[in-house]
């Protein structure tokens, strides 16, 4: 039973304790999880460069809502499986539509994404 002193959690908060991170979904093809990549900036111990690390969590997406590439906010929760350890709480930001472009690898608009589709550069013209 809670006490009067302390003040209940209402609607959209998170529970004390638990880390709340960003990241991006690299990996969507289970169901119910996601992969989801959060970047950090480290400074490396002698040269005191900042260097980029990335942190890989496995998250809960009880709806499939996340996408491959979305922006989203994770917390962290009970272990939900042996590699499980997060919750989806909301998507930030949707993806631009997965394109054969995206796929490739190549920028949209430019001559390496004809040439991925088979066009060339005198057909685009």
């Amino acid at each position: 039973m809670a006490d009067a002193t302390t003040p209940a959690l209402e609607a959209g908060q998170n529970k004390p304790g638990r880390r709340v991170l960003l990241g991006i979904v690299t990996r969507d093809k289970s169901a119910k999880t996601r992969r989801v990549e959060v970047e950090r900036l480290v400074r490396h111990p002698k040269y005191g460069k900042f260097i980029r690390q990335r942190t890989i969590c496995y998250v809960h997406d009880e709806n499939n809502e996340s996408h491959l590439g979305d922006s989203v906010e994770i917390e962290e929760s009970r272990p939900l499986s042996k590699t499980k350890r997060w919750v989806l709480l909301r998507i930030v930001t949707k993806a631009p539509s997965r394109t054969l472009s995206h796929l490739e690898g190549a920028v949209a608009g430019s001559d390496a994404a004809a040439t991925a589709t088979g066009a060339s550069a005198e057909e685009k013209k």
